[in-house]
């Protein structure tokens, strides 16, 4: 018994090996070398860096992906010109080639406080 449990275990574990090893990140899919890797994740940083310095982008709300150079920026803001802000911020930082901003703006609301 104890011997076909462990033929069992050995049998699923050298089983989904090859699907652990092949998925994950860009590097380990040879969809980008390590050291495209670690560029991208500077790069990212200094965005981020420059995001949470900007009082009209605000950071926090901001998250952001680089990969071979293009940026995307997703989360929610509260207006419009934060929204250019990000962008704007994320285009001109060294090494950005393409910026995506999908940043969300918030819907239904109103500037005016309830009486």
């Amino acid at each position: 018994m104890k011997k076909t449990i462990a033929y069992l275990t050995l049998t699923a574990a050298l089983t989904l090996a090859p699907m652990v090893f092949t998925t994950g990140c860009a590097v380990m899919q040879k969809r980008e070398s390590a050291g495209q890797y670690t560029h991208d994740k500077e790069i990212a940083a200094k965005i981020k860096t420059k995001l949470y310095k900007d009082p009209i982008a605000k950071g926090t709300q901001v998250e952001v992906n680089v990969f071979n150079g293009v940026c995307q920026l997703s989360g929610f803001v509260d207006s419009q010109q934060a929204k250019d802000r990000a962008g704007e911020i994320a285009q001109n930082t060294e090494g950005v080639t393409q910026v995506y901003n999908n940043l969300i703006l918030p819907t239904g609301r109103t500037s005016e406080l309830p009486k």
